[in-house]
């Protein structure tokens, strides 16, 4: 078939979904809050995710019951906004894979998987997950985490046309949400801890077909890519990089892997983008000492051509993976001259801060530190981080706070615009970095930074885990961004908690690693309502009505980079159980049924064996392939299989097998013969095997 005639035929296709479907329109929804459905990712067209229900209150919260579950049928994290539209609740799970349900009752209407290559999770920095679908009329636009991009009709759940938005021989995914703005569908892509360079692009609904592109860091040879960035690339981005270094072979990072937003009344694109490539900048561009644009900033793009508007940097020159992808909200704020009201962005990125910026200009308003951290002593009256000078180590490491993990992550944040309050999903997660002298191309984490330095290679004893684990902290925190400081603050056991979701109630929800679903005072924060899902929480709640009945759902499913990563945080593993998504009303009297748990047989598998200089090589070589996956020190949070009680860990030809032959591919697991030499495979199965038979006994005092 000519390539215009399958473009007709899909266009189509496409066109007939829309004109069967019965809804009226799935424009977003009012700027003061969700109505009835729940169309966008964020709710509404400024991502508030602000309700104007208000049956479910601080009265009714008593009268909360279990209305419906539903199998997720996955063990692997859930990160999903619920998309509910005329009666049908549309998910996603791991993997991709999208579930239409009916929203009154959880009855399966159909699954959709894409059929994803599990080769390809092994580039997934932050494990297979999937937050969710944009909706247009009829049609669902579905990101895919090998990069496609997918229209699937609403009705029947079968595809209506699918590009490819990478280059698949590039470590590139697609965890992130699309967007639809106008006749368009816009998305991102992730992958800079392994080496890619970003960039967002706008498809048309009908087709398929590109309709811009704006790239987020120069082209390595800094000539034109014939996209809509070109302009702005060549007159203000490329001068803040130099002309060696890392990145003109690992792309430079940039990618726009969450935030995205439509700013209708300026008509553009307003958007968040990730850390640089690698991490280290020494590495990155080491005859610079530019700013690297637009890694790490807020950028404002035409909605109709994609052309540069204006752009806010929160950490110049990033140095430690402090993206600016998290959570962007548009409002409007007594912030202007004389206290008159004017359109804001606002941001709660990994680095620490809270910012509020002129939504139509980019102008810096305020900014403050809404969790403590320690790179730097303030901003300038221009938001510029004044930098301490220890925060980018040259031969020594520094710990830093935030970390990597951020005081923010992916988890949306909520704005209640009655309060004025926006509720941040916070966290405490200090890290040491490291640098490298040079990056090490045998390691595919593309940082540049040594993270396994001060870690030990013996187990720890559990009084030192104890006094690590306190160092970790969660938080809820109400920011007031007129007064530019935090109203209240709830303090929780663990970081990495879930997604927020305001009502005008006056009602803030959010799930916990522990399961719970809770509801706060908005404007106090007590602790009014909790319920238990039998579930870890990082998904954000969302709220709907159907024939006068208000329901409130929340999907679990434990997961992600916190929960890949660091294992050793948790006094017991987090069972990989099923995620669900777990729908409540009121009256209702449901159960959430217990989940069949198949025992871990937390035992070693092989005695102690190796060499002291042996294990510090299995260490190293663990620490920089294997940890980002099954956890600091060998210590996996449940997520992940824990290699210590792997069976596999007792043979050296299993082990190989798996680890250099890539015997589990079709499972993840893919082969690191690239990584590593049979002697660093060997060395981490020596390493492993120490770190499962525990801490050595003290020896007994000498007789005198």
């Amino acid at each position: 078939m000519h390539q215009r005639s399958r473009a007709s035929v899909i266009a189509i296709a496409a066109l007939l979904a829309l004109a069967a479907c019965n809804q009226a329109s799935t424009a977003p929804e009012a700027a003061d809050g969700v109505g009835a459905e729940w169309l966008t990712y964020g709710g509404t067209a400024d991502e508030q995710r602000h309700s104007r229900l208000t049956s479910i209150n601080k009265d009714s919260l008593p009268k909360l019951g279990v209305a419906w579950t539903y199998d997720l049928k996955t063990g692997r994290g859930i990160e999903t906004t619920p998309i509910v539209a005329d009666g049908v609740m549309y998910a996603t799970s791991s993997w991709s894979v999208l579930h239409a349900l009916d929203a009154k009752t959880g009855k399966e209407l159909w699954v959709y998987d894409p059929a994803v290559d599990k080769a390809v999770g092994v580039d997934a920095c932050c494990d297979v997950v999937n937050r969710g679908v944009a909706l247009k009329v009829c049609v669902l636009f579905l990101g895919v985490i090998d990069g496609r991009l997918e229209a699937i009709d609403a009705k029947t759940g079968k595809r209506l046309w699918s590009v490819q938005t990478v280059d698949r021989s590039k470590p590139y995914t697609i965890t992130g949400a699309p967007r639809v703005v106008k006749n368009m569908v816009l998305i991102g892509n992730g992958g800079a801890e392994l080496g890619v360079r970003g960039y967002l692009s706008a498809y048309d609904t009908a087709t398929g077909k590109l309709v811009w592109r704006f790239y987020t860091v120069p082209n390595p040879d800094m000539k034109p890519d014939g996209a809509a960035s070109d302009a702005i690339l060549a007159k203000l981005a490329n001068p803040t990089w130099g002309k060696t270094g890392r990145w003109t072979a690992d792309g430079g990072g940039g990618t726009v892997w969450d935030s995205i937003v439509y700013d209708e009344p300026n008509n553009q694109i307003v958007f968040g983008v990730g850390n640089g490539s690698p991490w280290n900048a020494q590495l990155r561009d080491p005859d610079s000492k530019g700013d690297n644009l637009f890694i790490s900033s807020i950028v404002a793009v035409d909605a109709d051509t994609g052309e540069y508007n204006w752009h806010y940097q929160t950490t110049p020159r990033d140095n430690w993976d402090y993206t600016a992808t998290q959570t962007i909200i548009l409002a409007d704020l007594p912030t202007g001259p004389g206290g008159a009201r004017q359109r804001v962005v606002m941001q709660a990125p990994k680095n620490g801060f809270f910012y509020v910026l002129d939504a139509k200009t980019g102008k810096f308003l305020s900014g403050n530190n809404y969790v403590p951290q320690t790179w730097t002593t303030g901003l300038d009256a221009n938001g510029r981080p004044v930098e301490t000078p220890t925060a980018r180590p040259v031969n020594a490491s520094y710990l830093h706070s935030p970390g990597p993990q951020g005081g923010h992550n992916w988890h949306p944040m909520a704005f209640n615009p009655d309060l004025g309050l926006a509720y941040i999903p916070a966290q405490e997660l200090p890290q040491g970095y490291n640098p490298k002298p040079a990056a090490d191309p045998a390691t595919k984490w593309n940082t540049g930074f040594k993270f396994e330095d001060g870690l030990p290679v013996d187990p720890l004893d559990p009084a030192t885990l104890k006094a690590m684990r306190a160092m970790y902290k969660g938080r809820l925190v109400a920011w007031d961004p007129v007064a530019n400081k935090a109203r209240w603050t709830v303090e929780l056991p663990t970081p990495s908690n879930g997604g927020v979701l305001s009502t005008a109630a006056g009602l803030v929800f959010q799930g916990t690693v522990g399961g719970d679903l809770v509801a706060y005072d908005a404007a106090t924060g007590k602790d009014l309502w909790r319920r238990n899902v039998k579930g870890g929480i990082m998904a954000p709640p969302v709220t709907y009505e159907i024939d006068g009945e208000q329901y409130l759902t929340v999907a679990s499913g434990w997961g992600g980079a916190y929960a890949l990563a660091a294992g050793f945080l948790f006094e017991q593993a987090v069972p990989a159980v099923v995620g669900r998504v777990i729908t409540f009303k009121l009256g209702a009297q449901g159960e959430i049924p217990d989940h069949k748990l198949t025992p871990i047989d937390a035992r070693p598998q092989a005695p102690r064996f190796g060499t002291q200089a042996q294990l510090q090589a299995g260490l190293v070589a663990y620490s920089r392939n294997c940890m980002v996956c099954h956890g600091p020190m060998a210590i996996s949070s449940g997520v992940l299989p824990d290699l210590r009680w792997s069976p596999t860990s007792a043979d050296a030809a299993a082990w190989k097998a798996v680890v250099l032959d890539g015997q589990r591919a079709s499972n993840g697991m893919v082969s690191f013969a690239k990584q590593m030499s049979p002697a660093d495979a060997e060395a981490v199965r020596a390493y492993v095997v120490h770190q499962a038979n525990g801490p050595k006994a003290a020896a007994a005092p000498a007789k005198p």
